[in-house]
């Protein structure tokens, strides 16, 4: 039998299945057959119910909530897949949870992001494939390769083509000093100027916004940032930008994990729209929520991977 060579497989955890189904559409394939399920005590149990030996194998989960049981999916799947022989596992991990504990801010403080970085590579992953990591220099943290894709090309797309912003009447805001490069990066696509939030966190999902640099009033205003949890610090920079005389106020970020009653709670806020990616699986959002698929970057990105070509270039 001639031996094929580039054969490659996908299979999905439970984390995402829609997003999935996008992805290997957009690639012109199919999602292996994979059955993930619990056992009656809770522990994970993974078949896969085809051959993998020798084929170049991705895994599509996101580490999103329930963190710990997707986590461990993932960690179960690269186990079993390394062990049927596959040439190689790539994980494509959409939202990559842990990474906001990226450093010890106080003692003994856990590095979280390192540990989770050394149990991917332990369990046998050959390659990461992420959108928007917290903390950049968590790529450091592994000794493997890993491709942060950008995603304010979804978003510079969506703004342009379908909202049709004016970029002289339009201002992003950076929600931190953190975030700066994030928003710079995003407003230079779209043609705009810059604002910067003076934001303090006297505790864990706790923000106080208290100055706004740059002018924002009679303008519209786009808080850009990577991920919206709580939604309590981004609602207290709405009414902040609301009382410098911002005109619209327009949330975008890339992974919306709406925890604690976040939804609700924006969809009552000063803010008229908020965008999110679907990297985090939600099955029903309000009307002042719109969802942008992240589907045709991740899909883009392992194509060009496979092929050796260039990823970096999506983004210039």
């Amino acid at each position: 039998m001639p031996i094929k060579e580039n054969q490659f497989k996908v299979f999905a955890g439970n984390s995402n299945i829609p997003l999935a189904k996008k992805i290997v559409e957009y690639m012109g394939t199919r999602l292996g057959d994979c059955e993930v399920s619990t056992f009656s005590d809770g522990e994970v149990n993974v078949k896969i119910n085809e051959t993998v030996r020798g084929f170049d194998v991705y895994i599509i989960q996101s580490i999103a909530p329930p963190v710990n049981k997707n986590f461990m999916e993932m960690l179960i799947m690269i186990d079993a897949l390394r062990r049927a022989s596959a040439a190689s596992i790539s994980v494509i991990i959409p939202y990559f949870g842990y990474a906001r504990q990226d450093r010890k801010a106080r003692g003994r403080d856990p590095i979280t992001a390192k540990l989770v970085a050394n149990l991917i590579t332990t369990a046998g992953a050959t390659r990461v494939v992420t959108i928007d990591l917290h903390a950049e220099q968590i790529q450091g943290f592994f000794d493997i390769p890993v491709d942060n894709l950008w995603s304010f090309p979804i978003f510079s797309k969506f703004f342009i083509e379908e909202m049709k912003l004016s970029p002289k009447d339009t201002v992003v805001v950076s929600p931190d000093v953190g975030g700066v490069k994030r928003a710079r990066k995003f407003a230079e696509k779209i043609g705009c100027s810059l604002a910067i939030l003076d934001k303090r966190r006297p505790k864990d999902n706790v923000a106080q916004v208290i100055n706004v640099i740059g002018d924002v009033e009679g303008e519209n205003c786009i808080i850009f940032d990577d991920i919206i949890d709580t939604g309590g610090s981004l609602s207290a920079a709405a009414d902040v930008l609301r009382q410098k005389g911002a005109e619209n106020i327009i949330a975008a970020a890339t992974h919306g994990i709406f925890s604690n009653g976040a939804v609700t709670n924006l969809q009552n806020s000063n803010i008229d729209k908020i965008i999110v990616t679907d990297t985090i699986y939600h099955n029903e959002l309000p009307d002042k929520f719109v969802l942008l698929s992240s589907s045709t970057l991740l899909g883009e990105a392992i194509v060009r991977i496979r092929k050796n070509l260039s990823v970096s270039i999506l983004f210039r």
